[in-house]
C-alpha cells in the first residue's frame, strides 16, 4: 500500500500487479518494511543500508563466461591447450548454456555446473584422440548432445 498508486478514470495508468518486477519493488524497502516482515530491530539496526541486486539476463552470463581474466571458458581452452588441442566455444552454443542458467534459475553459479557436464566426456575423451588438432564445442553439443567437431591434424606420407 506504500507504494501503490490508486488511479480511477479513463487517464488513469492502469498497471498489472502481476507484471511488476520483484527487484524493481525491492529497491524501495526502507526499514520499517524490513520489520514488519519480521526482522527483529536489532538484526535491522546492525544493517545499515539495504542493497538490491538486478538480476542478470543472458548477455551478462555470456560475458560472465568469456570475460573475467579467469572465466570458465578461458579454464577449459587452457586445460585443452595443455594437451595440444585449441578449443572453442561456438557463440551459439554460450548462449545456449547461458540460457540454461536462466531456465535453472541458478544464476552464474550455475555455470560451472552446466559447463562441467559438457565438458566431462570432452575433457576426458579428446586429449587421448591421436591427431586432435582442435575442438569446437557447437549449439548442437549443447542442445542435442552430439560429440564437439574435432580435427585432425593432416598425416604426412
Amino acid at each position: 500500500a506504500r507504494l501503490g498508486h490508486k488511479n480511477i478514470g479513463f487517464g488513469a495508468d492502469v498497471k498489472s500487479k502481476v507484471k511488476q518486477n520483484t527487484g524493481d519493488l525491492l529497491k524501495h524497502v526502507l526499514p520499517e518494511d524490513l520489520l514488519k516482515s519480521g526482522f527483529i530491530p536489532e538484526f535491522i539496526g546492525r544493517v545499515p543500508v539495504v542493497v538490491t541486486l538486478e538480476s542478470l539476463d543472458e548477455k551478462a552470463l555470456v560475458d560472465i563466461l568469456v570475460k573475467p581474466r579467469n572465466a570458465l571458458v578461458k579454464q577449459y581452452v587452457k586445460l585443452l591447450e595443455m594437451d595440444g588441442v585449441k578449443l572453442h566455444f561456438d557463440d551459439e552454443a554460450l548462449h545456449l548454456i547461458a540460457r540454461e542458467a536462466l531456465e535453472r534459475k541458478t544464476g552464474a553459479r550455475g555455470l560451472r555446473a552446466i559447463l562441467e557436464r559438457i565438458m566431462r566426456d570432452v575433457m576426458f575423451e579428446v586429449p587421448s584422440k591421436k591427431g586432435a588438432v582442435s575442438c569446437e564445442i557447437t549449439k548442437d553439443t549443447i542442445k542435442k548432445k552430439k560429440a564437439p567437431v574435432i580435427t585432425y591434424a593432416e598425416k604426412k606420407a
